[in-house]
C-alpha cells in the first residue's frame, strides 16, 4: 500500500487539495481532522468542557466515530449520524484544538486511522499523520500558506456559506490555532524530517492540487 502523509496548519486547504489528489491519483482520502472534530461536536452536544482530559476521557465510551466512502466522498458519521457538515463550524473547529491536545482522545483515534492507512492506499492529512501516525508513510507533505491567505480563504468559504463573521475575527482565531497546535505537549504541529515543504501563498486551487500530485508522483 502506498501511504502519503500530508500536515499543516489549519486552513492551509489540506482537506480540499488531498481530497482532490486523491481522486486524480485513485487513492482513498481520509481526513483525520475531521475525526477530533467529531469528538468535540460531541463535547460541545454534551456540555463537556473540551479542554479537560478528565471529562473526555470518561465520555470516550460513548463515542463511536466512522468514516464511510460513499462514491469516493468521505462522510463522517458520530453515533450513527451524519455530522459532515456540522463539524466544518468555526466552534467545532476550535472545539477540535482542544480536544486534539488530549493524550486520550488521541489513542482512542489512532487505532482507526492506522487501519485504514494499512488497508488502502491513501492520502491522509492533519497535524502530525508524518511524525505521529504514519511516520514510514512513503510521501510526507508539509502543506502551508500566511496565517493571512488562510484567514483570508476561510473567510470566503463561511461568509458564501451564508456566516456573518469578520475577517478579523477569523484570523485571530486561525493565529490563535497555530499557537495551540504548534505549542500542545503531545503531538505537536511540525514538519517531519523528511516533508516536502509545500506553501501555497500564491497559488490558485488548481495549481497547488497539481503541486501535490506533481510531489506524490515523484515519491511513487
Amino acid at each position: 500500500m502506498i501511504n502519503v502523509a500530508i500536515d499543516g496548519p489549519a486552513g492551509a486547504g489540506k482537506s480540499t487539495i488531498s481530497r482532490a489528489a486523491a481522486d486524480k491519483l485513485g487513492f482513498i482520502y481520509v481526513d483525520t481532522g475531521a475525526l477530533y472534530r467529531s469528538v468535540g461536536v460531541y463535547a460541545l452536544r454534551n456540555g463537556i468542557n473540551t479542554k479537560s482530559g478528565e471529562q473526555l476521557k470518561k465520555a470516550l465510551p460513548d463515542i463511536k466515530v466512522e468514516l464511510v466512502f460513499k462514491d469516493g466522498v468521505q462522510h463522517v458519521y458520530l453515533n450513527g449520524e451524519d455530522v459532515s457538515e456540522e463539524i466544518r463550524t468555526p466552534k467545532a473547529s476550535m472545539a477540535a484544538s482542544d480536544v486534539s491536545a488530549v493524550p486520550e482522545v488521541r489513542s482512542f483515534l489512532f487505532d482507526l486511522q492506522r487501519d485504514i492507512a494499512v488497508k488502502n492506499n491513501c492520502i491522509m492529512d492533519g497535524r502530525d499523520i508524518g511524525t505521529v501516525v504514519l511516520p514510514n508513510a512513503e510521501c510526507k507533505i508539509f502543506l502551508t500558506a500566511s496565517p493571512e491567505c488562510r484567514a483570508q480563504r476561510r473567510y470566503k468559504e463561511l461568509i458564501e456559506k451564508g456566516e456573518n463573521v469578520k475577517y478579523e475575527d477569523v484570523l485571530n482565531d486561525v493565529n490563535e490555532r497555530d499557537y495551540n497546535d504548534s505549542h500542545r505537549k503531545i503531538a505537536p504541529l511540525k514538519p517531519s524530517e523528511e516533508s516536502v515543504i509545500a506553501d501555497t501563498s500564491k497559488l490558485s486551487l488548481d495549481e497547488s492540487i497539481a503541486l501535490i500530485v506533481k510531489i506524490i508522483k515523484e515519491h511513487m
